[in-house]
């Protein structure tokens, strides 16, 4: 790649070192429409870069519109590419044959050049290579390089990356990336002083403090030319170039949005004409802009207006003005009175919610929709404290987490999955309470319990298996689905302390029956404490069939909710039934 900038960038760098304004163009793809009439004009994912393909000759006459203007860089129309190439969009725009993202690269520069060339400016206007900030993806790497063997051929003057929000870790890198082809560098960010804005002025996060600065530094550091804000309202570009002034020595710019694409069309800022833009244009640099230009919504008539107003206006270093609040244009002038907090029947805070905090490793199941009921309910009541507690089919850990929580003097943690009880025992640290959860790898088959508890939680697998399409293993197979509650359910005699109660989860597609029946057998009585409704998950799907025939077998049933199926997860409460009152085995005493 060349050592030395082109003519034209060099040009620009020396306006910015006289201390004049440079002119960026404004946006293609909304001036398209009034060049074409093809329907792709008006492309609201990429915007316009659909074009290339199929109207060059609008491109190239928006250009030249913007090269007559008096823009000192115009930019070319493919900053949708990182887009189409992450859609898969690319290939499908020609009927006719296949298109490669290489030759509209290489067809939005070249008719970049040729609308400067044709109005006389190839020493004095500048082609920025536009692309968004989907480049910086995992396949931004290739994109990159590929486009580096462009430019080696056929070199813009700069490239400019915008459009940008998150500032992710990888970002630096596919920056660097940008930079080693040897060529200048713009940034620019869809940011405001509220944090990340989007095209309608809606803000996606609050205010960051230092941590947007300090990654304008870092940029600086690596070696990149300028520093933009761009696709944002006008009135969100007030304060942010004095506070990015206060990190970074680059040069600075705003190109805001006047257009706002729906469903039907394209609608622009109402009474924003060319001299009510360069009015905000003088304001902008009055604050320290040393670049201008414009976003979706602004046209060429903006930009030569804007042109005329800033050729003979210094660069300012105003101050930021008061921030304002994200709804309105008010002015705050006090802390905000903290709310009323929201709070439950025992007057703990609910906002935020008091969530353990989880990691699933690899290979272990997140908690579910029916393990999270059973969350809910015991932090609800507050279960286990001061309680020897049994957590059967841990999991992430999740239900015994939440024992320990609520204060419960020791819990035991079993699964038949060694990532699951690594993964407890992690989460149980995380959460302060590693002291007193323990975790061990049990088969709930073999297993004997070797002491009682006074608190049992169990949300176990529930599935039924057609014998005839599961491979052999080591595990009955279960036709109805019971494997491994069945097991779970005839232990508790030998698991539960006198008085010890113990919290099952049972899904509907089981049979209610069987469920009595094997706890009357083992002298256990049985109410449901919670219920909760939950769509199909994803891994019963494929067993549909199976579980139509346990339902045409038994009392099992789901709940059919338009074209959907839906579960009904019901949460047992299970003790010893009182003595008097035993079964014929005379089990209710154990």
């Amino acid at each position: 790649m060349p050592l030395t900038h082109s003519a034209p960038y060099g040009r620009v760098l020396d306006k910015i070192g006289a201390g004049q304004c440079v002119v960026l163009d404004g946006a293609t793809g909304t001036e398209l429409p009034h060049l074409s009439n093809a329907e792709h004009a008006v492309d609201e994912r990429l915007w316009g870069t659909r074009a290339l393909v199929e109207e060059a000759a609008a491109v190239r006459d928006v250009h030249r519109e913007y090269v007559a203007a008096g823009c000192d860089v115009i930019s070319t129309n493919t900053w949708g590419l990182p887009s189409a190439l992450l859609n898969g969009v690319a290939p499908h725009w020609s009927s006719t044959q296949p298109v490669h993202w290489m030759d509209l690269a290489r067809r939005g520069l070249r008719l970049a050049r040729q609308a400067v060339t044709e109005g006389g400016r190839d020493e004095t206007c500048a082609v920025a290579f536009s692309i968004n900030g989907d480049v910086d993806s995992d396949e931004g790497e290739s994109t990159i390089r590929l486009l580096a063997r462009l430019f080696a051929h056929e070199p813009p003057d700069l490239i400019l990356l915008e459009t940008l929000t998150v500032v992710r870790p990888s970002l630096f890198a596919t920056v660097q990336a940008l930079l080693d082809t040897g060529l200048p560098v713009w940034l620019s960010f869809r940011r405001c002083r509220h944090g990340l804005c989007s095209v309608y002025g809606q803000h996606w996060g609050g205010p960051e403090g230092d941590s947007f600065g300090r990654a304008a530094a870092r940029f600086e550091q690596m070696g990149i030319d300028a520093l933009m804000i761009n696709c944002i309202p006008p009135d969100h570009v007030d304060g942010m170039l004095s506070y990015l002034r206060d990190f970074t020595d680059l040069p600075l710019g705003v190109y805001p949005n006047l257009g706002y694409y729906t469903d039907e069309g394209w609608r622009f800022e109402p009474g924003v004409g060319s001299p009510e833009y360069a009015a905000m244009a003088l304001r902008w640099r009055a604050e320290g802009a040393q670049i201008i230009g414009g976003c979706c919504g602004v046209g060429p008539d903006h930009v030569a207006a804007a042109r005329e107003q800033l050729e003979q206006a210094p660069a300012g270093s105003g101050p930021a003005p008061a921030a304002r609040t994200p709804a309105g244009d008010e002015f705050l002038e006090e802390e905000p009175r903290p709310a009323p907090p929201w709070t439950d029947h025992r007057g703990r805070s609910l906002h935020p919610l008091p969530f353990p905090d989880l990691a699933a490793d690899p290979g272990v199941v997140p908690p579910s929709s029916a393990s999270l009921m059973v969350w809910r309910y015991l932090y609800d009541q507050s279960i286990g404290a001061h309680q020897r507690c049994l957590d059967i089919g841990c999991g992430t850990g999740i239900l015994g987490i939440q024992l320990a929580l609520n204060g419960a003097s020791h819990v035991r943690a079993i699964d038949i999955d060694e990532r699951a009880v690594r993964n407890t025992e992690t989460n149980a640290q995380r959460n302060g309470v590693g002291d007193r959860v323990t975790a061990a790898q049990i088969d709930i088959f073999p297993w004997v319990p070797e002491e009682r508890y006074e608190v049992i939680v169990a949300c176990v697998e529930q599935t039924p298996v057609d014998p005839e399409s599961h491979a052999t293993g080591h595990r009955p197979v279960d036709y109805w689905g019971r494997t491994p509650l069945d097991p779970v359910l005839t232990k508790l005699a030998d698991a539960l302390a006198p008085e010890g109660i113990a919290y099952v989860v049972q899904l509907s597609i089981l049979s209610q029956r069987r469920t009595a029946e094997l706890l009357a057998a083992a002298g256990m009585e049985v109410r449901v404490v919670e219920y909760g409704v939950f769509p199909f998950p994803v891994e019963l799907q494929k067993h549909r069939a199976q579980v139509s025939r346990v339902e045409r077998l038994s009392d099992a049933s789901h709940i059919r909710a338009g074209d959907g199926d839906l579960l009904a997860a019901y949460l047992l409460e299970i003790r010893r039934q009182p003595a008097d009152s035993a079964g014929p085995l005379g089990l209710g005493e154990l």
